[in-house]
């Protein structure tokens, strides 16, 4: 059975469980700049630079994703958010792409299947792939719109490289995640879809988008409705929201991609919105009560945490959601549905 039937067939049983944030955990572990660079003898100052320890403190990435796992995770994902070439040339490590992401993908691939051996329940492991701090849609130069930074051809190339090292290392999926560009989201598909060709094989995605403002759009303007039918030819085995926003924002847009979207509908916000020192204040408790209630109603099939949680709060989900009825996928009729900024359904 494929990685996407086992997650298929998990998935109709049970809400499944996805992991939380791991910026904000390794933050709490206080690293020095020495933690990061390792001996690896780097120009630049690596500080920050959270995808670079798996090489440098695996010990660190370990803790954490077991962690995670001990929470109740069925999904987790590599600490490779940032581990592409255009991301890793700010610290001067773009030559390390490809083993960061496949030391990442061994990793977190040795770790699910420490856990199913234990139990015999699947894990997964969910090859992250973060947007870059590009956009294909919008000049950063005000002065000259049609201005961009990098090219669609390009961005493809970028995104083969990470997605390839993480499949050598193992994983299950590619995790196109925190999606605010679509254009930037499809140059991820046509990524994978290229790495399919040279595979012979299937590799699943799934995809996230991540919303900038409250009415529903992401940075290049699409609505929730819209991005889902932009990308759907990819056949991702998750849709989904992340970042953002807290749960409680997010609700009227998790009920409006959960009544369209003919696949499975991953969900993981972030833990409320942030104070003034931008730090997240919300509680376990309360992040599990609000997605429970998306549960309860029958709109999710997957549910994590993205900035400010921690295995508290995975584990708070995975308690308050434990006996609630997954997601029924629904199946609409052949229609044409297309997308501009907002959807067009033909009648």
């Amino acid at each position: 059975m494929s990685a996407r039937q086992q997650l298929l067939a998990a998935a109709a049983e049970r809400v499944l469980i996805f992991d939380g944030a791991f910026g904000t955990q390794i933050q709490n572990r206080k690293l020095s700049e020495a933690d990061y660079a390792g001996d690896l003898g780097l120009a630049a100052d690596q500080k920050g630079n959270n995808d670079i320890l798996v090489l440098t403190r695996p010990d660190v990435i370990g803790d954490i994703t077991r962690a995670y796992l001990e929470a109740g995770s069925d999904v987790v994902s590599t600490n490779t958010f940032s581990a592409n070439r255009i991301s890793q040339a700010d610290y001067a490590a773009e030559g390390l792409v490809r083993d960061i992401n496949v030391a990442s993908g061994k990793l977190a691939r040795a770790l699910a299947d420490e856990y199913a051996a234990k139990d015999g329940r699947p894990r997964f492991v969910a090859g992250a792939i973060g947007p870059t701090n590009k956009t294909l849609s919008l000049s950063p130069d005000v002065e000259d719109p049609g201005f961009r930074e990098i090219d669609f051809d390009e961005l493809v190339a970028v995104y083969k490289e990470q997605a390839a090292a993480l499949v050598e290392g193992g994983v299950d999926f590619i995790l196109i995640e925190t999606v605010f560009d679509t254009l930037n989201a499809k140059a991820g598909i046509m990524a994978v879809k290229q790495l399919e060709r040279d595979l012979g094989r299937e590799v699943p995605v799934m995809i996230s988008m991540t919303l900038t403002d409250l009415s529903g759009r992401n940075l290049s303007g699409h609505t929730v409705e819209a991005f889902w039918y932009a990308v759907r030819h990819a056949k991702p085995v998750t849709i989904g929201l992340n970042c953002s926003f807290g749960a409680e924002q997010l609700r009227p847009h998790v009920k409006v991609l959960s009544q369209i979207a003919d696949t499975l509908l991953m969900i993981y916000p972030n833990a409320g919105l942030p104070n003034e020192l931008g730090e997240y204040d919300e509680q376990p408790e309360t992040t599990a009560g609000l997605v429970k209630d998306w549960a309860d109603h029958g709109q999710v099939n997957i549910l994590g945490g993205c900035c400010g949680s921690s295995p508290a709060h995975i584990a708070a989900i995975a308690k308050a959601v434990a006996n609630s009825e997954p997601r029924k996928v629904p199946a609409p009729g052949p229609q044409m549905r297309l997308a501009g900024l907002e959807a067009f359904i033909a009648a």
